[in-house]
């Protein structure tokens, strides 16, 4: 399982805020950041389980 680096988390973490910022407007710091790493870490996992899928369909 391959894992985003933390350069790169943090700043696809940075994006996402900027995209839904007014969605997340009314959260505390606290809930952002959690809310933002579960996305991050959701993306993560589908990419891996998909690479996983192709890997194993190109056998």
């Amino acid at each position: 399982m391959k894992q985003i680096a933390d350069k790169d988390r943090k700043e696809l973490e940075a994006k996402l805020a900027d995209v839904f910022d007014d969605e997340i407007n009314n959260l505390s710091t606290e809930l952002r950041e959690i809310l933002l790493d579960d996305m991050v870490t959701a993306f993560e996992n589908r990419l891996n389980v998909l690479n996983n899928v192709a890997r194993k369909g190109a056998n």
